[in-house]
Formats: C-alpha cells, structure tokens, sequence
C-alpha cells in the first residue's frame, strides 16, 4: 500500500529529496501532498503550487523515480476536518510520515499508521535556512536539487525574495 507524505517545500531541497527515497524503501509509492497550496509570494511561503509541483516532479524524473502522485491540499483551518479532506484528495494510503507532532496525532486517531523520519543534514537542508540564504546572499544552491535551482531561477524566485522582503513603511526621514 502506498504512503503519504506532505510538507510545504518552500522549496524542495535535498532533504527532502532523500526523505522521499526512504519512503519509498518501504512503500511501493507514495503520495506528495503539497500543503499550504493556496499560499504563495510570501517570506514564508514565496513559492506557488504549481512552482513546488514541478520542482518535486522535475527533481523526482532527473532521479529516475516515477512511483509517485503529487497533491496541492490547501488548509482548511479546522484540525477535525483535515484528515478527511487529505482523504478526499488523494488516492488510498496506509502509511503516513510526518514530523509534525499535530499531523501525526490527526492521522494516528483516525488508525493511520503516522511514522516520523530522521531529519537529514538539517543544519543546511531547510527551508527556512534556503531561504534566509537567498535573502542575505548566501550560497544556497548547495542545498537543493539542481532542478529546483534552475526553476527559483527560471521563475526570478530570488528576486522574488528580495522584493517580499521589502516594506512600504516610512523610513522616518522626512
């Protein structure tokens, strides 16, 4: 039976990318859910669903993996709901892998089996890190697939960045 796995992949790194491939060591296939799908151009968030889908599924072919779906699943801000929502998504799964103490415990009580997974080389592969990255100037490629760093470029996505980290505020000097 396949398995389930879901994050924001804001972006897809390498992380990630070797997660996925221990999933799937024990699964047959697994499902990709892309979740707060409905935020995007954000400092938290700047990357849209469909950049995050094909960041996965371009970074997942170049690996010669094709077991897999990919969902966008938008939250619904209502933690009793969510799993059936998730359910109403995706195709039919046993397994889920998550981190997230809250996620894990929704799916456990409605009799998933929620496994958690060794986070892999966490002081680079993060986000949140790739993102400050970006912003300040740092070396950032280095931590995600060469896939996704063609699409950040392709989409201007460290631009991007940068003008979501300005402000429109009064900078006190009239």
């Amino acid at each position: 039976m396949r398995s389930f796995i879901v994050g924001r992949f804001q972006p897809f790194h390498k992380g990630h990318l070797e997660i996925i491939k221990e999933v799937l060591r024990d699964s047959p296939s697994v499902i990709i859910g892309i979740g707060s799908a409905q935020y995007s151009h954000t400092l938290k968030d700047p990357f849209t669903a469909g950049e995050r889908y094909l960041m996965i599924s371009s970074t997942l072919e170049n690996e010669g993996i094709r077991n897999f779906y990919i969902v966008p699943i938008e939250d619904v801000n209502s933690n009793p709901l969510w799993v059936a929502h998730v359910e109403s998504l995706t195709p039919k799964f046993r397994t889920v892998y998550t981190n997230n103490p809250l996620v894990g415990r929704l799916f456990y009580e409605k009799g998933y089996d929620a496994r958690s997974f060794k986070l892999i080389n966490r002081k680079f592969w993060s986000g949140t890190k790739i993102r400050e990255k970006i912003l300040n100037g740092g070396e950032w490629e280095p931590a995600v697939p060469q896939t996704v760093a063609d699409i950040i470029k392709e989409v201007d996505g460290v631009n991007r960045l940068i003008d979501l980290s300005k402000t429109d505020e009064d900078d006190g000097l009239d």
